[in-house]
């Protein structure tokens, strides 16, 4: 889907951004309350953002000064993974 918002042109100028810089930005802020509102899951939300690990997601979850606590089925795929790896 693509999504066009309005911002007036006596306003963009102060929010410091390049066209794409703005876009990526609004990108994330619907994206981190659409996840925090639980209207999309931590998978679709690295899908949106464009990440393919979970680390990345977490470099972005502190980057935005946001701390998720780990669900059950996060702790399932990690004890599954460390097995994979040998631990």
């Amino acid at each position: 889907m693509e999504l066009t918002v309005h911002i007036p042109d006596d306003i963009a100028p102060s929010l410091g951004a390049d066209k794409a810089g703005l876009e990526r930005r609004a990108l994330e802020a619907l994206a981190l309350e659409e996840y925090k509102s639980d209207r999309i899951t931590k998978k679709q939300l690295r899908e949106m953002l464009g990440f393919e690990t979970r680390y990345e997601l977490d470099g972005f979850f502190k980057a935005h000064s946001f701390y998720d606590g780990i669900s059950a089925e996060e702790i399932m795929e990690q004890v599954e993974a460390a097995k994979q790896l040998g631990f």
